[in-house]
């Protein structure tokens, strides 16, 4: 089974065709279709071909399937003896894809 490592928002995925992930905010509507230029290494059994940064020609189709936000993650700051307190939520932005094939 073809696989690929991809870069987007910042980070790094191993992806395989039938895979879904949630992955940093997109632009698209769900059902829409993507691809992912920038891939990083792409690898079948054996063979596997690094790119130096990226593969020459390599490219990973995907299908947009939701747009959400992930759960709250909270940020609390104190100062002790200060009467000083903080609390701060933040949910980001997701963008759910199931990849269709690793080219």
């Amino acid at each position: 089974m073809p696989y690929a490592i991809i870069r987007t928002g910042g980070k790094q995925y191993r992806v395989e065709p039938g895979d879904v992930i949630w992955v940093e905010s997109l632009e698209g509507d769900v059902g829409s279709a993507i691809t992912f230029p920038e891939v990083l290494l792409r690898g079948e059994g054996d063979q596997v071909t690094i790119g130096a940064p990226l593969v020459e020609g390599a490219q990973v189709a995907a299908k947009i399937i939701g747009q959400e936000k992930s759960r709250k993650i909270l940020v609390y700051k104190k100062k002790r003896r200060k009467n000083y307190r903080r609390r701060h939520g933040h949910r980001q932005l997701t963008t759910g894809i199931q990849v269709v094939s690793v080219g």
